[in-house]
Order: C-alpha cells, then sequence, then structure tokens
C-alpha cells in the first residue's frame, strides 16, 4: 500500500532549462552561466575585481569545498558559496553575497518552467495520500517560491531541501527526513523523480518505491543500460500515470 507520494522537483515537477541561461566564454568556449550577470554585480560594489579573478576564486569554490562535499552527500548553500566566494577575492562586503544568491536565484528561477496539469495531478492525489517534495537544491526559499508559482505548494504536505537537511540524494538521510515529515513509512512511500542515481537507486537503497520519470530523458533505454542500480519499479512518462500506480498497489 503507497500511503505517501513523494516528488523531485527539477524536471519532475517543474522543467529546469539551464541551457537558457546568459552565455560566458572561456577558452574561446562558451558556457550558460550566470556568472558574468554575477561578476557585474561584484564589480559595481568593487570595481577592481577582474574577470579573471572572479572566474578564478568561484571555481576554486565549485573545486575545493562544492565538489567535496557533494561528494560525501552534502550541500553547499548557495549564500554560503557567494561568502566563500568574496572571502578569496578579499571583499568586505556584508551585503554582497545576500546580493548575489538573489541574483544567481533569479536567473535560475526565469529558466524554470510549468506543466499547468501537474496541478490537477496533485489535486487527484490529495487526500488520498500525504505528498512531499524531496529535492537536491541549494536555496530552499527559491525551491518554494517556484512551486508556489507552478500552483503546487499548497497541496503539499512537506517540501525537504537539501540546503535545510545538509544532505543530498542518494544519501538515505534526506529520505528518511523526507518520509518522517509525512508520517509514512519508507516501503509505503512512493518516490517519483527523472534520476537513476539520485531518485531511483538513493530511494531504493532507503527502503522506498521507485517511480522513474522519462519526460526529459533522450534514451530512457540506454540510461537504463548504462545504471549498475536497482532498477525503477515503475517507469513513466508523465506525471499523470502516477495516480494509477496507487490503483496498482
Amino acid at each position: 500500500m503507497i500511503r505517501a507520494v513523494v516528488f523531485d522537483l527539477f524536471d519532475t515537477l517543474v522543467d529546469l532549462h539551464m541551457d537558457r541561461l546568459p552565455p560566458i566564454e572561456i577558452d574561446g568556449r562558451r558556457f550558460p552561466s550566470t556568472a558574468g550577470v554575477l561578476h557585474s554585480l561584484v564589480r559595481r560594489r568593487a570595481p577592481a575585481t577582474s574577470w579573471p579573478d572572479f572566474m578564478k576564486a568561484l571555481i576554486a569554490v565549485e573545486r575545493e569545498v562544492r565538489a567535496p562535499r557533494a561528494d560525501q552527500g552534502r550541500e553547499l548553500p548557495t549564500l554560503e558559496r557567494m561568502e566563500e566566494m568574496l572571502r578569496r577575492l578579499g571583499i568586505a562586503d556584508g551585503g554582497l553575497a545576500q546580493d548575489l544568491t538573489e541574483e544567481h536565484m533569479r536567473l535560475l528561477r526565469e529558466q524554470v518552467t510549468h506543466h499547468p496539469h501537474h496541478v490537477e495531478v496533485l489535486e487527484r492525489l490529495r487526500g488520498r495520500v500525504k505528498l512531499g517534495v524531496c529535492s537536491n537544491f541549494s536555496h530552499s526559499q527559491t525551491a518554494l517560491r517556484i512551486l508556489e508559482e507552478a500552483g503546487l505548494r499548497w497541496q503539499l504536505d512537506a517540501v525537504l531541501v537539501s540546503d535545510a537537511t545538509g544532505w543530498r540524494k542518494p544519501r538515505g538521510e534526506i529520505f528518511a527526513a523526507t518520509c518522517a515529515a509525512l508520517g509514512a513509512a519508507p516501503a509505503e512511500t512512493l518516490h517519483v523523480g527523472d534520476h537513476l542515481r539520485l531518485d531511483v537507486a538513493g530511494a531504493a537503497a532507503a527502503g522506498l518505491q521507485t517511480a522513474w520519470l522519462v519526460r526529459r530523458i533522450a534514451d530512457p533505454e540506454a540510461s537504463l543500460r548504462e545504471h549498475s542500480g536497482p532498477a525503477p519499479g515503475h517507469v513513466i512518462r508523465d506525471l499523470a500515470e502516477v495516480p494509477g500506480l496507487l490503483k496498482a498497489s
């Protein structure tokens, strides 16, 4: 019996199009990134900050702080990331890290698209099961705002984001915390997400049932062949299929 359904946020409840961010150029190659806009903001407060110095500090924080934490299943909140970058640049401006965080999140939020029928999906589920979100993201306030803008926030019983819990998927701690918040045992909880390692393998290892959403997966069969973890309990192409999974349980 399924008593709770937990959704991943990005590319599951909503879609995040990182490729639509403003491009930057490094060594002749162009990448979508918030870095160019953030550098402009830093220069308004610290005009001597060059682009090479800015990028050197940004990349150093990514490699030396964020990546090691991610390897341990730990989250680096965006505000802490910006504070560390400014420290390495030698910029003492108490409010700048917060301004950078807000601008970074504004840019990300603008690349999010919604699926209006997901509101109906949650309405069909609500009352039958507890509903939650379990997401890797570095800024809970923005995650909540995105859910509100999609019309989904108030249909959810719990929203757990990795910057608040400290743990990132696929660590079992974040799944356990989500189940506890919903008052459901892991075996009675269905986790729905798009990532085989984070959402399927992570949730399965924590004892949850799993559904793999392939809406934005270019070649699901190839992805499954390359996946070394447990197979998803269900494979779905649209969240509209989730209520049917409850009938089958």
